[in-house]
């Protein structure tokens, strides 16, 4: 896979690029925080599992409206606020979906699956703000947020 900086990776094969990286460390780490929190490892890989099924396609439908809602504006670039934005945008989204598949699965209430997904959330706000930072560092930004003389 090559790409010219000035250009970036672009198009579907960025997204395909992201969503797989963005996930496989996902999957690790959610893993990790459900067996830290109590649930058995079986358990918790298959969670980590399905939750990045989820995820997955929130991701593709999420970004490709961002990306959409992003190209019309004046203001170009991600500045912090822009990734902040899109950070909470994503992750409160897959909140609204995870918690009651997470009491389901774990048989837990809804309360304790929303409890656990507010420290999920810390974590991952966190690691997507700085994922998404870092993806655009290696393989620049998207079209969506260059500059015209990009």
């Amino acid at each position: 896979m090559t790409f010219q900086k000035n250009k970036g990776l672009q198009g579907p094969m960025r997204k395909i690029v992201f969503v797989s990286l963005y996930e496989l460390f996902a999957i690790i780490a959610a893993s990790l925080l459900f067996i830290a929190i109590g649930q058995s490892a079986g358990h918790s890989g298959a969670m980590a599992v399905a939750a990045s099924v989820l995820a997955i396609i929130w991701n593709l439908t999420f970004n490709h409206l961002f990306e959409k809602w992003e190209a019309r504006q004046s203001v170009k670039g991600r500045s912090v606020l822009r990734r902040v934005i899109h950070a909470l945008g994503f992750e409160g989204g897959l909140a609204l979906m995870l918690i009651p598949l997470m009491a389901w699965w774990f048989g837990i209430s809804l309360w304790e699956a929303m409890v656990t997904q507010l420290w999920l959330l810390m974590f991952f706000l966190a690691y997507t703000y700085v994922f998404n930072w870092g993806f655009d560092s290696v393989f620049g930004l998207p079209a969506s947020a260059r500059s015209v003389a990009a």
